[in-house]
């Protein structure tokens, strides 16, 4: 047998394993599979068959390796089921939330005896993607796959196929949501392996203002895929902050596709932080429709083991007179491996555009490797771009200068990365967030620690 037909046969397997998982779905939704909704899933399906999953032989994927994700036979969860999930595990992983509107999510379902939704203000409506979809299909409609196109992505294009529920939050123009919204997407112990397709849709009308926190998180360390797809939509004026912490499974795996799309004199704050996962893809794509608005791309990867992860990031600049700040982080130890691309697009008229991009990445030991590629396109002859990325390892003068004051060699070394980590962690607004985050830094930073004297242990 040769390699292409090897290729080949596997491709077909893979197309026929989530066909008959789709043919399952079919026959659970009953008159629904008539809906224009089901006409979307449809054609999403027959695009991902179309498409197959990258190989390294694409540009894009040429670092990230996602055979393993082909191979194995993930079961879509196609309906809502508690699944062994406690209150305390709710409690456990939505510590730091403190006052929000909370929405829970397991395996991708909407969970309501584990959710919370207080009385909202008129015209805020926050609600599970699923209830949105039956109650105003055409305003979902509106916005649904807009940005999150699954035509040249198989991943978008498998998590389409199977979109059953998620988040939905809508603003109106001028309305106010003073609480933040937390979503929490949990992934269950269950031990055969597994994919769940949580969407998330956020649409924040003229002159709003919106704080939202999605957390992505494992109880068990199983077998299973999270394929998260959101988009977000900032009307002019709207002031938007999302902060993403993915903290899954150690046998997780972890692709996220998150859209933003600003219009005019719109801000948008993001900020990823990246503690779990055995396999992390996260592409963050931001387009400027509209004059005068800013965008900030913040994030950080931890990572120790075996750990993959992958952050690639594209901003549109399709509109004069924008700016966008971009910082990318990674500590990597033991022989985990990240990869950072970052890609800045100036379009020929968007004159006056002011675009900076800086990726820093942290080795703390000699088989952790990194693969970065920051990116500038300029069309235009009147902007202010930068872009820079920079690989070391810590300061031994700095260690010194901490040990000479009587500071333990491993905890100079604890103290110095978890310095270069807060210059992502402290630009979150929410207080109780923060300190969560600095809490779990200094564990995954010990837990990095110890890994990595194992790697090294005959």
């Amino acid at each position: 047998m040769t390699a292409h037909t090897a290729m080949t046969d596997e491709a077909a397997r893979v197309k026929e394993w989530y066909t008959s998982r789709f043919r399952q779905l079919e026959r659970a939704l009953n008159g629904e599979s008539r809906t224009p909704l089901h006409v979307l899933r449809r054609d999403a399906l027959a695009r991902f068959s179309a498409l197959g999953f990258p190989t390294t032989e694409n540009e894009e994927w040429r670092f990230t390796n996602v055979a393993p994700i082909a191979r194995a036979e993930f079961a879509p969860v196609l309906r809502y089921e508690r699944d062994g999930v406690s209150d305390a595990d709710i409690e456990r992983i939505a510590r730091g939330t403190g006052d929000a509107i909370r929405m829970v999510f397991v395996n991708g379902h909407f969970a309501p005896e584990f959710s919370s939704i207080p009385p909202l203000p008129k015209g805020v409506r926050v609600e599970s993607l699923g209830a949105a979809l039956k109650t105003d299909p055409d305003l979902v409609a509106r916005f649904l796959t807009r940005q999150a196109t699954y035509h040249d992505n198989a991943f978008t294009a498998l998590s389409t196929a199977f979109l059953l529920d998620g988040a939905f939050i809508h603003l109106e123009d001028h309305a106010a949501l003073e609480l933040p919204v937390d979503l929490l997407y949990i992934a269950s112990g269950r031990t055969s392996p597994f994919v769940s397709a949580p969407r998330t849709l956020v649409v924040a009308g003229r002159d709003t203002r919106l704080a939202v926190v999605e957390r992505y998180a494992g109880l068990a360390q199983n077998m299973y895929w999270t394929n998260a797809v959101t988009e977000v939509f900032a009307a002019e004026g709207a002031v938007i902050e999302h902060d993403s912490l993915q903290t899954e499974g150690g046998h997780a795996y972890h692709v996220g596709n998150t859209h933003f799309l600003l219009a005019g004199k719109s801000t948008v704050t993001s900020n990823a932080i990246v503690l779990g996962g055995a396999f992390v893809r996260n592409n963050v794509s931001a387009v400027f429709d509209g004059e005068h608005a800013e965008c900030t791309l913040n994030g950080l990867a931890v990572a120790t083991g075996t750990q993959h992860v992958d952050n690639h990031t594209a901003i549109d600049h399709a509109k004069p007179n924008c700016a966008s700040h971009e910082l990318y982080k990674a500590i990597l130890d033991g022989a985990s491996k990240g990869v950072f691309n970052g890609k800045i697009f100036v379009r020929k008229d968007a004159q006056k555009t002011d675009a900076k991009q800086t990726n820093k990445t942290l080795l703390l030991s000699d088989e952790a490797t990194i693969d970065t590629k920051p990116q500038l396109e300029i069309f235009a002859d009147d902007v202010k771009c930068t872009h820079g990325a920079t690989v070391g390892q810590l300061d031994g003068e700095q260690v010194f200068y901490l040990r000479s004051r009587g500071v333990g060699e491993a905890d100079a070394r604890d103290l110095l990365t978890f310095a270069f980590a807060s210059d992502v962690v402290s630009r979150i607004h929410a207080g109780e967030l923060r300190a969560q985050l600095d809490t779990m830094l200094h564990a995954r930073l010990l837990q990095g620690r110890v890994a990595a004297e194992d790697l090294c242990t005959p």
